[in-house]
């Protein structure tokens, strides 16, 4: 058993609704559990990225990817264009 401040349980019976404390302290405990994994995997992975190892991206990602669809674009008229002019 873990003691909870009065008003700190109030207000989980308040959010949860009642006979829910439990449920409600678990869920939040594991989101909690998960948020800092993540956190301590996105700082062991700081400074993985290298900017010389994606220079396709040098511009920002949304510009690539808005290339990379522009290219799609072009192939399709490309390909409809001939497979019409047969």
């Amino acid at each position: 058993m873990i003691p909870i401040p009065t008003s700190v349980a109030a207000g989980i019976d308040k959010i949860a609704g009642n006979k829910k404390r439990t449920a409600f302290i678990v869920e939040v405990l594991e989101r909690e559990i998960r948020r800092r994994e993540q956190l301590e995997a996105l700082n062991e992975a700081a400074g993985s990225w290298k900017d010389t190892d994606h220079p396709e991206l040098v511009n920002g990602g949304d510009v690539w990817v808005r290339q990379m669809r522009d290219e799609s674009i072009k192939r399709f008229e490309k390909i409809e264009h001939q497979r019409k002019s047969h």
